[in-house]
């Protein structure tokens, strides 16, 4: 059965990348483009992974990643951040609101599908953060 990843990112070249790179995967595509789209797109679609960018209009990825681990009904859904906040504290900042995993952009393609697939697995085994 698929799984359904949403990804949010306001960047349309970046959204498209790894849209289709979910596809290709097999996976069930869902897209928001700030962080307000993506908390809506949450309470209808029920997914089973986020990929988050940081820097986005409305609400920041780092907001949006509090909102949802605050939010009983999501908090096993793994939350992978992609974003271009690369620095140590930024990293350790998406770790401790609840993010999963962090990957900086540019990002290798393969390193971004094999982390997806960890974490769909891990939460499929019962399994929680890293």
């Amino acid at each position: 059965m698929p799984k359904k990843v949403l990804i949010v990112d306001d960047e349309p070249n970046i959204l498209l990348s790894v849209e289709f790179l979910m596809q290709r995967e097999g996976h069930e595509v869902l897209t928001a483009s700030d962080g307000q789209e993506a908390l809506d797109q949450l309470a209808s679609s029920r997914p089973d992974l986020m990929i988050l960018d940081v820097m986005m209009p409305r609400k920041n990825g780092f907001e949006v990643c509090a909102e949802v681990r605050a939010n009983p009904a999501f908090s096993d859904m793994p939350i992978l951040m992609l974003t271009a906040k690369g620095r140590e504290a930024e990293m350790h900042k998406g770790i401790s609101l609840g993010a999963d995993a962090y990957i900086t952009k540019p990002f290798s393609t393969h390193e971004l599908v094999a982390k997806v697939l960890e974490l769909l697995d891990r939460r499929s085994a019962g399994g929680q953060g890293q």
